[in-house]
């Protein structure tokens, strides 16, 4: 007797394809400017990786969650190796030239092997999670999935890609909450990262130390572990006056006018100024289609991809920021909902884990266009023209569709 076939969960499928549309729309109205340039026709390229992703997303849909498991290990290999070797040949871009991000062939860049290093980790992640009955107690219990994390985002760091290193520890942090790790234990392990930011002001880093204290007092971990802990945060406050020292003037800048855009208007803060004034100036309806002035005088930079929110704002207005944001929210919510039901631990996390990619991007790209976030270059899902991030964005899709239909598949007691 031939298996019933499970449906798809096409409500996922489909919201990524009206967010890919809208996206590509965008894209084609940030190249309409007054002065003609490369981008007035990039749209039809990031078309054309969009029917690629579709298809490989097909493709993904069609296999089994088993063979993601088995095959997580060689995926997680290949991507480490792949950003190894960008540390040799990799090449920059646009505002990113100085980076080694993009793997180059005879001067033709093929994409970032970053994009697909983000699901490896989150395949890897969810294996070694998933095979632990009991979720890591102590913060020496954390040492296999910090180690899976550390690896490739050491080598992101090395490009340099801050924007992507960010991604990375979100993923881990989510997957580590989802697995069931308490939320005490997820505060320790992050407070040497919390220390190192907080110790440019050392009264707020005075306080978050007193806090830390009272949170070691009511864990009450292992004596070393209490004090390795304590030791890392202080060491974190004495370093952090240090690396400010060693960061490129850039670097400060792009810091200092996180917290004060009109410190340097011309250079550091011209990005935020600008896209505040575009997504300002769209009002409540927005200018209209491929009108925005602020867009078609080129003011805003990288207006196709880190700030392509700016062109949604400008000219479709707050209605058309709250409808690109509802429709993110909606496949968030949808992609929660397959981890929340899936069959097993491991589809369950990597359910889970694409999740927080996704929000992570989400929350940090549209935070830097509004000032809530420094600028990392981090693209938007769907949205920001870029064909490896397109692919990847649609391999995820495929991923979820493929938890989906096996989670419903074994709820309702059918063969697959």
């Amino acid at each position: 007797m031939k298996s019933p076939r499970i449906p798809t969960d096409w409500p996922l499928p489909a919201l990524a394809f009206v967010l890919s549309a809208f996206g590509i729309a965008m894209v084609y109205s940030a190249g309409q400017t007054e002065m003609p340039s490369f981008i007035e026709g990039i749209w039809r390229i990031q078309l054309v990786w969009f029917l690629l992703g579709v298809s490989v997303a097909y493709g993904i849909s069609r296999t089994s969650v088993r063979l993601l498991e088995w095959g997580s290990v060689w995926v997680y290999l290949g991507a480490c190796a792949l950003l190894l070797l960008l540390l040799f040949i990799g090449q920059g871009a646009g505002t990113a030239a100085s980076t080694k991000s993009w793997l180059a062939i005879g001067g033709v860049r093929l994409g970032q092997p970053s994009e697909l290093a983000k699901i490896a980790v989150v395949l890897m992640l969810a294996r070694v999670l998933s095979a632990q009955r009991v979720a890591p107690t102590s913060l020496f219990g954390l040492w296999r999935p910090a180690a899976i994390v550390l690896v490739p985002w050491l080598l992101i760091m090395a490009q340099p890609d801050l924007g992507t290193g960010i991604v990375f520890l979100g993923i881990f942090f989510a997957m580590l909450f989802w697995s069931g790790v308490s939320w005490p234990l997820l505060v320790l392990a992050a407070s040497p990262a919390i220390s190192l930011i907080l110790a440019f002001g050392p009264g707020v880093w005075g306080a978050w130390f007193f806090l830390l204290l009272g949170l070691l007092w009511w864990v009450r971990p292992a004596w070393l572990e209490t004090s390795v802990l304590v030791g890392t945060n202080v060491a974190s406050g004495v370093v952090a006056p240090l690396l400010w020292g060693q960061l490129n003037p850039y670097q400060q800048r792009r810091l200092l006018v996180f917290l004060d855009p009109s410190a340097d208007p011309r250079a550091s803060g011209y990005h935020l100024i600008q896209s505040q004034v575009a997504i300002g100036s769209g009002g409540f309806f927005g200018k209209g289609f491929t009108d925005g002035s602020q867009k078609r005088l080129a003011f805003v930079p990288e207006q196709y991809t880190d700030f392509i929110m700016a062109v949604v704002g400008e000219e479709l207005g707050f209605l058309g920021v709250i409808l690109s944001l509802g429709l993110f929210g909606m496949l968030l919510l949808r992609t929660v909902r397959i981890a929340s039901r899936s069959s097993s631990p491991f589809a369950s996390l990597v359910a889970f884990g694409l999740t927080a990619a996704w929000f992570t991007h989400v929350m940090v790209n549209v935070g830097m266009t509004v000032g809530l976030m420094p600028i990392t270059g981090i693209p938007l899902p769907f949205f920001s023209y870029g064909g490896s991030f397109m692919l990847a964005c649609w391999i995820a899709v495929g991923i979820l569709v493929l938890v989906s239909a096996e989670g419903r598949g074994k709820a309702d007691g059918l063969v697959i």
